[in-house]
Order: C-alpha cells, then sequence, then structure tokens
C-alpha cells in the first residue's frame, strides 16, 4: 500500500502544480495586482455558488462549469443558483426593442452583489461589450463550434431555398447576411428557447431556421443540424461558441479559483472580436458579426456591419500576433469604418 500511496502522490502533487502555475499566469496577466498578494498555492474553498439562468441550454453551461471545478476542487461543495431573468421572461420580444442582451444577466449579477453567488456563467456572445463597474470576465473556456447551423425538415442546404421561403432567426445579424446573400429568401423573427424554436419548425412556420450550432450540440440536438454555415457564409457572433465566468473584480480568490478555466487562445480571439464590437459601439441592436481564429501564430479577425435589410454591407479583415488581440480589434474597427461602416451606424442610430 504504501507503494501504491506513493505511486499516486507524485502525479497528484504534479497536477495541482501545474493548476498553481495556470493560476499564477493568468492572475498576473488579467490581475495584475492581486498577483503580488495571492500564494502559490490556492486554499480550496468549503462552497462555491454558480448563478445561472434557468433555461436548458444555461443549465447545462453551469452543469459544465460544476463539473469542471469539482474536479479541480473536490474538497469543494459547487452548487448552483438558477434564477429567472427579465430577458427569459421576455421571450417573445426582440432584444433590440427591449434593453438589449443585459436583460439575461442583470439579475445574476445583483446576486453576484448581494453575496448569494460568487460566479456567473454566460454564454459570451450574450454578454455585454462593457460590463458594469465592479465586474470582470476571470475566465473564458475553450470555444466550441461558432458556426451557425442551417436547420430544415424539406431543404439540405440554404442555398437549396426557393424564392419566398421562410426563414427564422432571433439575430439580426444573421437576418443582414440572409437578406444580403438571398434577397429572394423571407426572414421573419424567431423567439423562445431552443427547443421551442425547433418545434416551430417542425409545425411548419418556417421552411428553415438559423440557431448557434454549440447550442444545438450541447443539448444533444446535434441530429437536427441539416448542415453547417461557414464563416464566410454567416460569420459568426462575438464570442460565440465559448463561455465567459464572470465575477466581482474584488474576488481575487474566486478568480484565481478560476485560472485554469481558461483557455488562452480563445480569450485571444474573443478579446479581438469584443475589441472590434466596443470599437463599433456593437450590440444587439446592431447588425454586427466579429470571429477571430488563430493558425500558425497569427490571430485572423474578421468583422461584418450591415444594415437589417442587408442593401449596406462593410466586411473587413486584419492579421497579427496574439498577444495584440485588443489593439487588432479597434484597428480593423476603424478601418470599417472608414470604409462606409460609421455611415450605416449612425443610420441605425438615427433611426433607434
Amino acid at each position: 500500500m504504501g507503494n501504491a500511496g506513493s505511486a499516486y502522490a507524485g502525479p497528484a502533487r504534479a497536477v495541482h502544480a501545474r493548476i498553481s502555475s495556470i493560476q499564477q499566469r493568468v492572475i498576473k496577466r488579467r490581475f495584475p495586482i492581486m498577483a503580488q498578494d495571492h500564494p502559490a498555492a490556492v486554499a480550496s474553498p468549503r462552497r462555491i455558488v454558480i448563478a445561472s439562468r434557468e433555461s436548458a441550454l444555461a443549465m447545462w453551461q453551469a452543469q459544465h462549469i460544476q463539473a469542471r471545478l469539482k474536479e479541480l476542487y473536490p474538497g469543494t461543495e459547487v452548487a448552483i443558483n438558477g434564477m429567472t431573468t427579465e430577458g427569459d421572461r421576455r421571450l417573445g420580444v426582440s432584444l433590440a426593442t427591449i434593453g438589449g442582451k443585459g436583460l439575461f444577466i442583470k439579475e445574476l449579477e445583483e446576486a453576484l452583489a448581494r453575496g448569494t453567488a460568487d460566479l456567473a456563467v454566460h454564454s459570451l456572445k450574450d454578454v455585454p461589450m462593457n460590463l458594469p463597474e465592479g465586474y470582470v470576465l476571470a475566465a473564458i473556456t475553450e470555444r466550441a463550434d461558432p458556426r451557425d447551423a442551417f436547420v430544415s425538415v424539406r431543404y439540405k442546404q440554404l442555398s437549396e431555398l426557393p424564392a419566398g421561403a421562410r426563414v427564422g432567426t432571433s439575430s439580426l445579424r444573421r437576418e443582414s447576411q440572409l437578406r444580403a446573400r438571398y434577397p429572394h429568401l423571407v426572414v421573419e423573427p424567431l423567439r423562445g428557447n431552443v427547443p421551442s424554436r425547433v418545434r416551430k419548425l417542425e409545425e411548419g412556420q418556417y421552411e428553415a431556421i438559423i440557431l448557434a450550432a454549440a447550442g444545438l450540440k450541447r443539448l444533444g440536438l446535434a441530429e437536427r443540424i441539416t448542415s453547417l454555415l461557414t464563416p464566410e457564409e454567416s460569420l459568426p457572433a462575438v464570442g460565440q461558441g465559448a463561455l465567459g465566468i464572470e465575477c466581482r473584480s474584488n474576488r481575487n480568490d474566486i478568480a484565481a479559483l478560476l485560472a485554469p478555466l481558461n483557455d488562452t487562445s480563445t480569450a485571444h480571439c474573443v478579446t479581438a472580436e469584443r475589441a472590434l464590437s466596443r470599437a463599433l459601439t456593437g450590440s444587439c441592436t446592431v447588425p454586427l458579426a466579429g470571429y477571430a481564429d488563430i493558425a500558425d501564430g497569427r490571430l485572423r479577425l474578421r468583422g461584418y456591419v450591415g444594415a437589417p435589410d442587408g442593401t449596406q454591407v462593410v466586411r473587413g479583415e486584419v492579421s497579427g500576433p496574439p498577444g495584440q488581440a485588443e489593439s487588432l480589434g479597434r484597428q480593423l474597427a476603424a478601418d470599417m469604418k472608414q470604409r462606409g461602416a460609421a455611415a450605416i451606424l449612425a443610420a441605425l442610430d438615427g433611426i433607434r
């Protein structure tokens, strides 16, 4: 038994040493002040509470992070506090008309402020570009499939849809790109949770619907995907496919615990995308897309701004070192504004 114990002790120490090393690197990068005071080893708390929306997809995301934290800190109880947000209560109304993405996270942030929750798990594409003062994204997880999915009962490809076919989407971003590429289609609003959207398709309300591939796969509905749209066909939303974990900016203890969950490559990509969106004053009331990937040590960022009807479109692209993600996002925004995005955005601002 003594030998068996020794055999396991080495790997266990190595795992904890790696976690501590990761924590220190992320802390130094994201919380430089905190790095000076935080000890090399992070003590596991007795209990962590995750705030989450109660939708099936949001609970999957919270449970995924719950499982990851339990693996890292087996002595810690990790609980989930499910709640209904204002956005959930008004699923039948377009976000663009009732206040935007913040409606899905306000109640979760209030739980963080009250201390009834320690962290909140979000689909990153639903997180506003500017967090309220006192809050921070402490970790961004490895990105799942960022693409949009074409879902149809009768047709195999988006390009097969005939003139007048009804396509359902909840996104101005998708609507603008659909109208620009396929002006013969009828794009109609689609609200509700993922299962209810699929049910509306089956009932014949639409010939096809467009949803995020990651959400379908996470809910075990991958078989409902008829085909996947390339970024060239439908450029993804900023942050699509990634999870963001939010906490109070003064919770250095929670930030340190979350550090091993942060995926550096995804964080670089999302940083560039969110910088692009911020510089373009993007929100869910603007048809805007941004998607970055990293290949051969280079970050490639693509952007899109268009009129809702797709008659005016500006696309752009920039590449550079991943460590310059923030500046690359601002650079692409400036270029796109100069080439017409500023005029599109000004016109949209005048309408709102």
